[in-house]
């Protein structure tokens, strides 16, 4: 998850304006607040026009609600809403993958600040009637201040209900769409790659072998998987000896894990669940993994995720804990407009360090840290792929809007992630014994 951004920063105007003109058209309006030379070719719906004709990626304004937009939700919010609706198109680029148009943004398109008596004229010319917002599109999530259980009340961030319905928001929109997505792993993690060549495929049986070795499991030991999706890791440990329990608080997650289980005969080792993590009653688990799942926790939940997940192990338990993290610890949790209205509501990311440090003040001994952020990167490159692939086979079965929407979801995390702007981390700690023992092997054993 990153911003989706037009600008790395504001720099000041480059070249003054004389002002003997009254600016008339949308083009107009875009050179006044972006410095030249414009990196792609801009069209607008008036005719109007500005950057090399002769480039590459273009970008189109269809509508004047894309402006609209734009003007009265600056940043990614506005530009997400323009591009879901269809009202700006990206040329050059497929909306299966936008990624070399909003690279060629994020490196080559900064802002400038007309003079206010400029940027008066500008918008008298093309229509003050564009400052009137307009209603999002419909795939839209409310601001957090309004969220609502079934459209009835504003309820608690991350209470049981809330979190429930952000995953159900996120995860049950087509186990179909994820199938062509995803490819056959169905994982909707961060795979790892021996080089950036290898399969997605392949990419991902290695990160769920790298999470098992991690955590040591062992053919008739037990493993319990919080945030499960569709059962991938459930399904890899159980493949191998190991009783395997998931719990996802997606309904169609789960259906889908629980045939998949049955498709390959696992049923007497694995089970999925449609529960809440916080419910599982079992208890003396061997290991814990946690794939994905922390992001849609809540820091301040932290501390009783953390307790939650402890007392799951028997002493020497150990848990994997895998997660979209900040490159620093002081940012603020909230993810970026984009992302929380319309990929994971109530995301919150932070830095290793603040998890760490809340998984040892609960009692967990910290074995070991790892970044993946580059595998990431690769593992959005070949989501982008397969969803360009089966482009309209994902638009038959989620719509146009929602399938834009995921595009720019994926291209953009993979930009952050190539930035360094987010991080992924995979962070192993053992429930020691009471004697302190943590029965580990006295180097790295993955």
């Amino acid at each position: 998850m990153t911003t989706f951004r037009a600008s790395p920063g504001v720099r000041g105007r480059t070249r003054p304006r004389t002002g003997d003109r009254t600016p008339a058209t949308v083009a107009d309006l875009v050179t006044a607040v972006v410095a030249p030379p414009l990196p792609f070719r801009f069209t607008a719906y008036d005719g109007s026009s500005a950057g090399p004709a002769d480039a590459p990626l273009g970008l189109h304004v269809a509508t004047p609600r894309a402006l609209t937009y734009v003007l009265t939700a600056p940043g990614d919010l506005g530009l997400a809403r323009a591009y879901v609706a269809g009202d700006l198109t990206f040329g050059g680029v497929t909306p299966g993958d936008p990624y070399p148009m909003l690279r060629a943004m994020a490196d080559g398109m900064h802002l400038t600040r007309p003079a206010v008596g400029e940027l008066r004229a500008l918008l008298q010319a093309v229509g003050w009637r564009t400052l009137r917002p307009v209603p999002p599109p419909p795939q839209e999530a409310p601001p957090r201040w309004r969220r609502a259980v079934d459209g009835l009340r504003p309820v608690r961030r991350h209470s049981r209900e809330r979190d429930a319905d952000s995953i159900s928001r996120h995860y049950d929109i087509s186990n179909a769409f994820y199938e062509h997505t995803l490819g056959p792993s169905m994982a909707y993690t961060c795979a790892v790659y021996a080089t950036p060549e290898t399969s997605l495929v392949d990419a991902q049986a290695a990160k769920f072998q790298l999470v098992f070795d991690k955590l040591g499991l062992r053919p008739g030991q037990r493993l319990l998987d919080v945030g499960c999706g569709w059962g991938s890791m459930v399904r890899h440990a159980a493949r191998r000896g190991v009783r395997a329990v998931g719990v996802t608080l997606s309904a169609e997650q789960a259906e889908w894990a629980q045939r998949a289980i049955r498709d390959e005969g696992l049923q007497e080792l694995a089970e999925v669940r449609f529960s809440d993590y916080r419910d599982v009653p079992d208890t003396d688990f061997d290991a814990v993994s946690s794939i994905g799942l922390t992001e849609h926790i809540g820091v301040a939940h932290y501390p009783a995720y953390f307790r939650s997940l402890y007392t799951r192990l028997r002493p020497g338990g150990r848990l994997l804990n895998h997660c979209i993290t900040r490159p620093e610890n002081t940012s603020a949790y909230r993810t970026e407009a984009f992302i929380d209205r319309y990929v994971f509501p109530d995301g919150e990311l932070t830095g290793s360090g603040r998890i760490i440090s809340a998984m040892q003040d609960i009692g967990f001994e910290v074995r070991g840290s790892e970044n993946l952020r580059e595998h990431y990167g690769l593992t959005l490159r070949d989501w982008c792929a397969n969803l360009e692939r089966d482009w309209d086979a994902c638009v038959a079965e989620v719509g146009e809007g929602t399938a834009r929407a995921w595009g720019l979801y994926m291209a953009a995390s993979r930009l952050g992630f190539e930035r360094n702007h987010i991080q992924l981390h995979q962070v192993l700690a053992v429930r020691p014994h009471p004697d302190g023992s943590a029965g580990v092997p006295l180097r790295p054993w993955w």
